[in-house]
């Protein structure tokens, strides 16, 4: 169990992430300086009813008690994945089980119930909710965003979340406590990363573990709160806004307590085919950090890389003095 273990670590939690109402109409200030300054902050006031977030977890605790057997039977390409432990197939491994769902709900639901049955139909209703009011918000957040940086129209961001041929994805992990048996208080549940996509949505339960990388290369523990959302800038909004936002490196530390920490993570991709270039509205003369590439380019990449490569270094421009 060596590769779980945390090199560094942190047990203090960090109250000074940016918290954002988004209700409020000045809100969208806040919100770009947040993503300049941390590439992450929470969200109140965000519109999405606390039952659909209360029901999905419990659909998903029910999915996780089952017996390994059958959860391992959740595997169909291009709509659902069951993975334990292992993260993709580049050597990564983390203290973690997961469910990934593409968020083409009517597509999952009939391949999920082939293997499932009627009680997959209750959960790709209840699926299909969440990811729908999470969706709508975050494109709230893009749009406001969008007013914040001036940039016409305001739908340039979000239009890519609602495109019928969106590649965003959708996401259920499970971190089960460390046994005392394993002799080490903490584990990696999921290593340092960034995320790929536009914009990450999580919410989980009351449990924490989730802790994000400041400039000085320090990590932070995030209390939790699952009445909440915490949002992260991803590598495609980083190279869209020409690195005036920051995607943020963050990771899971899962402890020997009792708790289960469970997430539930929208990300929000652009279609595959979507050309990843800065946005010429906010260049006024600057040079492009960044080479233009497509979603589909630059995803094939980060899947073949491990979790914590510095992915948009391949595309990154080496700009004169």
């Amino acid at each position: 169990m060596e590769q779980f273990s945390v090199n560094k670590n942190c047990s203090t939690l960090y109250t000074g992430v940016p918290l954002i109402d988004i209700s409020k109409p000045d809100s969208k200030t806040l919100l770009v300086k947040a993503c300049e300054e941390f590439g992450f902050f929470k969200v109140i006031n965000h519109g999405v009813p606390i039952e659909y977030m209360s029901n999905l977890e419990v659909k998903a605790v029910n999915f996780f008690s089952l017996p390994l057997s059958v959860k391992q039977k959740a595997v169909s390409p291009h709509f659902f994945e069951y993975g334990n432990k292992m993260i993709g197939s580049n050597g990564d491994f983390g203290w973690v089980e997961y469910l990934i769902l593409t968020t083409n709900t009517e597509s999952s639901r009939r391949n999920f119930s082939s293997i499932f049955g009627e009680a997959a139909e209750n959960f790709s209703r209840v699926l299909n909710e969440y990811v729908s009011a999470v969706r709508k918000m975050a494109c709230e957040i893009l749009e406001m965003l969008a007013d914040g940086l001036k940039i016409e129209p305001r739908n340039v961001l979000s239009k890519l979340l609602m495109d019928d041929q969106s590649d965003s994805i959708f996401r259920l992990n499970h971190y089960p406590p460390v046994p005392e048996s394993n002799g080490k208080k903490n584990l990696i549940g999921f290593g340092e990363h960034t995320d790929p996509q536009i914009l990450s949505v999580l919410r989980s339960n009351n449990t924490s573990g989730l802790q994000i990388s400041l400039k000085d290369g320090d990590w932070i523990s995030i209390p939790p709160d699952q009445n909440s959302f915490f949002i992260n800038v991803g590598d495609s909004l980083q190279v869209m806004t020409n690195g005036r936002f920051k995607s943020v490196r963050h990771r899971v530390v899962v402890n020997n307590k009792k708790e289960s920490r469970v997430s539930m993570i929208y990300f929000g991709g652009p279609p595959l085919s979507e050309k990843i270039a800065p946005l010429p509205s906010l260049m006024k003369g600057e040079d492009s950090l960044y080479k233009e590439f497509t979603w589909f380019e630059y995803k094939r990449y980060a899947f073949q890389s491990r979790l914590a490569d510095n992915r948009l270094g391949l595309f990154e421009k080496i700009v004169a003095s």
